[in-house]
């Protein structure tokens, strides 16, 4: 019997640290929570059905297959008491950082007692690593302690919840156990439709690397995108789906196997028509289901989270007032 496991976010990870010879058994979390329903109060397993069904309706896998996998990963985590050592191994951005919440509030509530928890933090992406980097990072290591599962607790429950308010008040409470949380609740909350021109800042960055003649096809769209990103994040099947709204209503065309921005599409990206009058919203972001009639919006300009509305005869978004309590 393996005595340590190791999870990671995804088979990438796993197959460059059995390059590398690690020891161990391997669990891959393997689930892109900033996108899709993540409602609050539901246990490991039922969100995993939620989960499994999201990622059949978006086409990421079949539902069987879902529920097949997370079924083996939550199965293997509730049977953690059979290694004497679990080692996280995940790195700074969104994607992963998201699934280190899920796990430590997790483990809040389940971890037995007698079993050593730490935590590898990287910059870069482990995929990149050689064997004597991951040697080398084994020696930085981070023991989990209770603050890291109560914290990771109240940053789940906040991403989980049904308004981004208590994600977005985190900005303002110390996060020290996880140095790179902050940069996560803000980065998630880019993801909001923003109030100038209704696009999240992944859908804006696409339009404008679009809208640059020097890339056109969509694979050199996609990586020249990501490199406005400080610590990339997102996965191609979730660009393609972007992409594919933005040629369904017009703000795109392909030819030849080229993309082009439209007039519509200079118009969005100029903030002259809004997204959110073009298409409708109808998606979730953690716990917030965002709809006509529960529209939050990012401010570019005050870096806040508003509750709005859109106003037909106006033409414009209306700010509903006391969306932040303070």
């Amino acid at each position: 019997m393996n005595k340590t496991l190791h999870i990671v976010s995804g088979t990438t990870v796993t197959n460059v640290m059995k390059q590398a010879k690690l020891s161990g058994d391997f669990l891959e979390w393997k689930d892109f929570l900033h996108v899709g329903p993540t409602p609050k109060n539901f246990s490991l397993q039922q969100l995993s059905k939620i989960r499994a069904h999201f990622l059949n309706e978006y086409k990421y896998t079949s539902l069987e297959e879902a529920l097949k996998m997370f079924s083996h990963r939550d199965n293997i985590l509730e049977h953690h008491q059979k290694y004497k050592k679990i080692i996280l191994w995940f790195e700074k951005d969104l994607y992963d950082q998201l699934q280190l919440l899920q796990i430590l509030d997790w483990f809040d509530t389940h971890l037995s007692k007698s079993i050593e928890v730490t935590l590898v933090l990287t910059n870069r992406h482990f995929a990149e690593y050689s064997f004597q980097e991951f040697q080398r990072a084994i020696l930085y290591e981070e023991s989990i302690t209770t603050q890291h599962l109560q914290l990771s607790q109240k940053a789940w429950s906040a991403f989980t919840d049904t308004t981004p308010l208590t994600w977005f008040k985190l900005l303002t409470e110390s996060t020290i156990e996880l140095l790179s949380l902050k940069k996560s609740i803000l980065r998630l909350l880019e993801e909001y439709p923003n109030t100038i021109n209704g696009l999240s800042r992944t859908e804006h960055q696409a339009l404008l690397t679009i809208s640059n003649a020097q890339h056109r096809h969509k694979q050199d769209i996609f990586i020249a995108s990501q490199k406005h990103e400080q610590k990339p994040f997102i996965a191609d099947v979730i660009f393609w789906k972007i992409l594919d709204n933005f040629m369904e209503y017009k703000l795109i065309i392909e030819q030849d196997n080229h993309l082009y921005i439209t007039d519509l599409g200079k118009d969005v990206l100029n903030g002259k028509k809004n997204w959110i009058t073009i298409k409708k919203i109808d998606h979730w972001i953690g716990g917030v289901h965002l709809n006509n009639d529960n529209l939050w919006c990012w401010d570019i300009k005050e870096k806040t989270i508003k509750k709005y509305y859109y106003s037909t005869a106006l033409s414009s978004l209306i700010p509903i007032r006391n969306s932040i309590k303070k």
